[in-house]
Order: structure tokens, then C-alpha cells, then sequence
């Protein structure tokens, strides 16, 4: 092995144009699947974060109830229908609390009181969603505290935070003050606290947020809550989560992924997409290499068989091709790697991303990924050229 390295290292080095050449092309080809690695991952960060991110990724609510059906004799059966004045709520959610925080891999809980409104002002009348979160945890779900314009994130018992949209279409600002009319037929003014940017149009022009106990009576909830939401990390990993939760408590529990299907589905697409660009990279790779040494056997005909005819055996012929075309992969994934790693530096990370801007995530480079399959798709690549030259006949070659 160690003669056939020597005699490898110095048929490339007999060609040092040619050999530097390869391994550029090997370079380029490690380059694209890099960054093809990083931008589709980053995309995909991206997306969720900008769509899972300011959404529960666990809803916990109570369970549907089927009609039921009551023991009348004959043939014709008799149902109670849901009582639709009923709002449904989890009476007793205390004690599930603790619980689903120490679920593995929750990040937040936020118990809270939902209900549809009418804002008004003057003339003017918006419908909005409401929902009462604990004070001082608005941000438990949706970052709001982060997306203020304008105003601060504190809940007292008259205060509520509010949309930017919503704020532009009633003509409002911080301090100001709204009247509340709530599905229950209960009315009570607020005054605007903060107002917030998500950067989802229905959040913005429809979402109410308010204190907890303010919500309660405004929705005639004494006791129970609508529903629970919950935060997890990774969020991919929310359908387990939500399995292990609905064990748990014995609730209605939804993943994001459920009411997401289409956008999960997307992430899904745009990760196969990657996968293919980088498996033609890694082709033209391997058809580049093989070419090049097909070329390099033709040439170098009499030199292998003056080796053949000094006693080389068919194995070392093999393995001294083989082992050039690892090297020149080995090298060029390297030169690639590195070449890659200049390039992405200066990209911001994902969540500074501007407007626009290519969402480029360094970490899911795959960096060791793609040197290891690029040397070995090297060495695959060789062992059709390696075989041809050991079965080069020596006495023609030398003839030629």
C-alpha cells in the first residue's frame, strides 16, 4: 500500500496542471452542495419561523362530545344535541399545568381565555379574536414583547394590546381608549397599551390580547379556561410531544403539523428538492473524475505496462488508480469545503435576515457530510478506469 501511495502521489504530481484542474472541478462540485445544504436548510428555518413561530405548537382543549343518545323504545333513536350556549372549557386546568411543563421538550405553556369581540370606536366597528393571557407572559407564544411599535407589553386590568392594522383602520394610538363588546353581550372599555407587528395580516388586523382576569369576565368564564397552548423545541418534534400530552391529560391535543398539513408538506418538498441538486453535484463529480482518469489511462498506456512487464500484479495497478482518484477527491472536498465555509461566513444568521435576503444557515452546511461522500463517490469512480489499466496487455502497451 505504501509503494502503490508513492507511485499515486507521483503520476499526479507528473501532471500538476492537469491534477489541479480535477480537483477544482471537485472543489466547485462541494461548493454547490454545501451551499445548496445551507440555503435549504435556512429556508426551512426560515419558514417556520416565520409562520410556526409566533403559533402554538401544541393546542390542548377539551374533547368533542358526540351527541347522546337516550333510551327510547321502538325503532326511532332520540339524540340531546350539543348544547350550543354551552362554551366549551376545561373546567379543572390547574393540575395539568405542571405536568405539561415537565413534559420533555416543552419550552412554554400558556393557559388561556378565548372569545370573539366587537371593537368599537365612534362609528367604527371591528370584529376581533380576544385572548386573556397570564400578566407579565404575553410573549409566551407569539413574541409580542418583540414586535411592539409602539407602547409596553404590560396587561394591567384595563389594558389591552393590540395590531398594528387594527390600530391604522380605527385611526388609534397608545393610551387611547376602546370599548369591548364581547359574543356574551358584555361591554367594558380599555385602554391601548401597545401596539404590535407580527407580520401575519390576520393577527395584526384581528388579534386582542388582555389580562386574564379581564377576559374571564368579559367572556363569563368563572372558573375553567378555553385552552392551553404550548411551545416545544425542536418543533418538529411537536407531534410526539402532543401524543405524550393527550396520554397525559386525557384532553384533545393538536400538533402544528395537523392544522398545518400544506406548510409541513412544503418543508417537505423543498428538502427533496435539496437532496436531488446534490446528488447530480455528486454525479458530476463521479462522471468529471472517471472521465479525467479514462483520459489519464490512455495516455500513461506504456507506463503501466513497463510497470505490468517489471512484475507489478493486476492488485497494484488497481489500487495506484484508486488511489489517485481518492486523493484528487479527498483534496478537491477539502479545497471545497473551505472554499464554502469563505463564501458563508459573511451571511448573517437566520433570524437577522432581512427583508429579501437569502436565509443562509452555515450550521446545516453538512460540511463533514459532504468531503466524506465526495472522497468515497472519488474512489468509486476510479475503480472502473483502475480495473480497465490493470487489464492492459504489457507487451502491446510497450509495442505502442
Amino acid at each position: 500500500m505504501r509503494y502503490a501511495t508513492k507511485l499515486a502521489v507521483r503520476h499526479l504530481l507528473s501532471s500538476p496542471g492537469q491534477s489541479a484542474l480535477l480537483a477544482v472541478g471537485v472543489a466547485l462540485g462541494v461548493t454547490v452542495f454545501i451551499f445548496m445544504s445551507a440555503l435549504i436548510g435556512g429556508l426551512a428555518t426560515l419558514l417556520t419561523q416565520r409562520t410556526v413561530g409566533s403559533i402554538p405548537h401544541i393546542t390542548i382543549e377539551m374533547r368533542d362530545r358526540d351527541p347522546r343518545v337516550l333510551p327510547v323504545p321502538g325503532t326511532q333513536q332520540t339524540v340531546v344535541q350539543k348544547d350550543l350556549s354551552r362554551r366549551e372549557q376545561i373546567a379543572v386546568w390547574q393540575p395539568f399545568v405542571p405536568v405539561i411543563e415537565q413534559t420533555q421538550g416543552v419550552t412554554g405553556v400558556s393557559p388561556q381565555i378565548r372569545g370573539s369581540a366587537f371593537i368599537e370606536r365612534g362609528q367604527a366597528v371591528a370584529p376581533v379574536g380576544v385572548t386573556g393571557v397570564t400578566p407579565g407572559k404575553p410573549s409566551v407564544i407569539a413574541d409580542i414583547e418583540a414586535a411592539l411599535v409602539s407602547g409596553e407589553a404590560q396587561l394591567p386590568a384595563d389594558g389591552i394590546l393590540i395590531g398594528r392594522t387594527l390600530a391604522e383602520e380605527l385611526g388609534v394610538r397608545v393610551g387611547q381608549v376602546l370599548r369591548v363588546v364581547s359574543d356574551r353581550g358584555r361591554e367594558r372599555s380599555f385602554r391601548i397599551g401597545g401596539i404590535f407587528a407580527l407580520g401575519i395580516a390576520s393577527a395584526d388586523r384581528q388579534a386582542v390580547y388582555m389580562n386574564f382576569t379581564a377576559a374571564r369576565a368579559l367572556f363569563d368564564l368563572p372558573t375553567g379556561v378555553s385552552r392551553i397552548e404550548v411551545k416545544v423545541e425542536p418543533v418538529n418534534d411537536a407531534p410526539a410531544i402532543a401524543e405524550t400530552l393527550r396520554r397525559a391529560t386525557g384532553l384533545k391535543v393538536t400538533p402544528w403539523t395537523q392544522e398545518n398539513a400544506q406548510l409541513f408538506d412544503a418543508l417537505d418538498a423543498q428538502g427533496r428538492t435539496g437532496t436531488i441538486i446534490k446528488v447530480f453535484a455528486l454525479i458530476t463529480i463521479i462522471v468529471g473524475i472517471s472521465s479525467a482518469m479514462l483520459l489519464s489511462i490512455v495516455r500513461r498506456r506504456a507506463e503501466i505496462g513497463i510497470l505490468r512487464a517489471m512484475g507489478a500484479s493486476k492488485g497494484l495497478v488497481t489500487t495506484v488508480f484508486v488511489l489517485e482518484g481518492t486523493l484528487i477527491g479527498a483534496t478537491g472536498a477539502i479545497g471545497g469545503a473551505l472554499l464554502a465555509w469563505a463564501a458563508l461566513a459573511p451571511f448573517p444568521p437566520v433570524s437577522e435576515v432581512a427583508q429579501g435576503g437569502l436565509p443562509i444557515d452555515t450550521g446545516q452546511g453538512q460540511f463533514l457530510l459532504a468531503v466524506l461522500l465526495t472522497t468515497g463517490a472519488a474512489a468509486l469512480a476510479s475503480i472502473l478506469p483502475a480495473r480497465r489499466a490493470a487489464g492492459i496487455d504489457p507487451v502491446e502497451a510497450i509495442g505502442q
